[in-house]
Parts: C-alpha cells; sequence; structure tokens
C-alpha cells in the first residue's frame, strides 16, 4: 500500500504530563496526540514518530512530529484546524506539510535548543510554576554566566548524563551555552528579573541540561568552583555532578532539520 508522510510542528505545556513517551497506566503527550489523531482519522491506520522525547514536565515551543497515513490529507489546512480543535488546550500543532518518503524525522534533527528558565532569590508566584524554576537562594549569576561558557565546543560529557553506561558516545560538542537575562516570557506576575540558560548542539543526553543547569546553580551558590567545572569535563574525571535542577523550567525551544 502506498505510504504517505505528514511533518507537523507542535508546542506544548509539559507540567500536567509525564513525558512525551508512551508508558503504561500514565498520560503522556505522546499518548493525548495519539488519541486526537486516532479520533480525527476516524480509525483509519496511522503510526506517529518524533524527534525528540521529552521528559515529565519539559515543555516544547517547537517540537516536531511525522505522520505516517495509508490515504492522504486532501485539505491539510482543515485537517490542522480540526486537530487543534480537539488536542487539549495545553498542546497546539503549528504546521503540517507534507514529506517525501526519504525524510526521517529522527535521522534528519540536526540542532537542537533548549531554553532553562529561572529566576531567584525569593519566592516567585504560584502560575510561575509550569515554566520556570525559581531558587530561593542568592545566586552569584555573573559566576554562572562564565561557568556556562566553559561547557562550549567538545568536551567529555559523562559526568552530565544521568545513569551512563560503560559504552556511552560521551565526547560531545556544545555550539551553544550561554545564561543570559529573560526578555523573551513576560506575565504581571513574574519576578523582576530572571533568567535563560540557552543551549544548543546537535543532540543530548538523558538530564544532560537538566545537570548542567543543576551544577551552574550550585556554583551560583558557592557550592562549586570554575575550576571544578573544567576538571569534569575531562575524561577519567572522578567528579560527580548529583544535583539534576527541576524539570519544569525546562523548554525545547526549536529543532533545525535538514
Amino acid at each position: 500500500m502506498k505510504k504517505y508522510f505528514y511533518f507537523i510542528t507542535i508546542q506544548y505545556l509539559g507540567y500536567r504530563f509525564h513525558g512525551w513517551q508512551k508508558q503504561p497506566d500514565v498520560k503522556t503527550l505522546h499518548l493525548m496526540v495519539d488519541r486526537t489523531l486516532n479520533f480525527i482519522l476516524e480509525g483509519k491506520r496511522f503510526k506517529s514518530l518524533s524527534s525528540g522525547r521529552t521528559d515529565a514536565m519539559v515543555s516544547a515551543e517547537c517540537a516536531a512530529i511525522e505522520l505516517f497515513l495509508f490515504e492522504p490529507i486532501e485539505d491539510l489546512t482543515a485537517f490542522l484546524e480540526l486537530f487543534n480543535r480537539n488536542l487539549p488546550q495545553d498542546i497546539r500543532a503549528l504546521n503540517i506539510k507534507e514529506v517525501d518518503a526519504e525524510f526521517n524525522i529522527i535521522k534528519n534533527s540536526k540542532i537542537k535548543e533548549y531554553l532553562y528558565l529561572f529566576a531567584h532569590g525569593q519566592k516567585c508566584h504560584p502560575f510561575c510554576a509550569p515554566i520556570m524554576t525559581t531558587i530561593l537562594d542568592e545566586l552569584d549569576i555573573e559566576i554562572m554566566k562564565q561557568g556556562a561558557k566553559i561547557f562550549e565546543g567538545e568536551n567529555y560529557l559523562k559526568t552530565y548524563c544521568y545513569k551512563p553506561t560503560d559504552n556511552g558516545i560521551y565526547t560531545r560538542t556544545i555550539l551553544t551555552c550561554e545564561l543570559i537575562e529573560n526578555n523573551l516570557y513576560t506575565a504581571n506576575y513574574f519576578p523582576d528579573q530572571s533568567y535563560i540558560l540557552r543551549v544548543r548542539g546537535k543532540g543530548f543526553m538523558r538530564n544532560q541540561i537538566r545537570l548542567m543547569m543543576g551544577t551552574l546553580i550550585d556554583l551560583g551558590k558557592g557550592k562549586l568552583t570554575i575550576k571544578d567545572i573544567q576538571d569534569s569535563l575531562v575524561p577519567d574525571s572522578n567528579i560527580k555532578m548529583n544535583y539534576i535542577a527541576p524539570a519544569s523550567g525546562l523548554i525545547l525551544n526549536k529543532i533545525d532539520f535538514e
């Protein structure tokens, strides 16, 4: 049977979901997307794949799925409208286009950009909780900015992988790692100042960015030094970074495809 292939970009607030991947007895993003597709396709055969599986409570500005069908979509605009009408309020489809059989959403994914949104020094409004982490301690933001830059380039990142194995590939390149003031997200209940860790790279290991963020938080608290971070990025380092920053501050911002 002839197959038809569609590329769909979506965004979602991950706060009430147990991540992207389907799991028994819990509500996940892939489960809700597939339930909606099954409903609007009226039980016709389909399959959907994602370019990346975000963890529980992680959000996305622009994630992507590939939809495989055995019948063509006659009107893409109407399909997108129907899809959004039936998706939960915290998931939105942005656009859809047809692609050919050569497109592979996993292999064609090249560069991913993540943002980690946080504030410090005071308890924030509860409405911030879904997308912003609040660190109650005062942080030295300037030294955290210096620390973030150390991650740029090619480094050995086994320390920043959750439950690493002995045969993993841990020498990886981070194209951008910078800590900047938040000018992207605003609300009248946000604190006066908040910050974003922006990280770009080809691929990331499980909890890598949250471990990097946790390390920078400990650096800002004075629990670690710049040298500790430098020493953690070389092969056979004995330094262990154990603080995984909360998931709700992490946002998959965009994915670049071939």
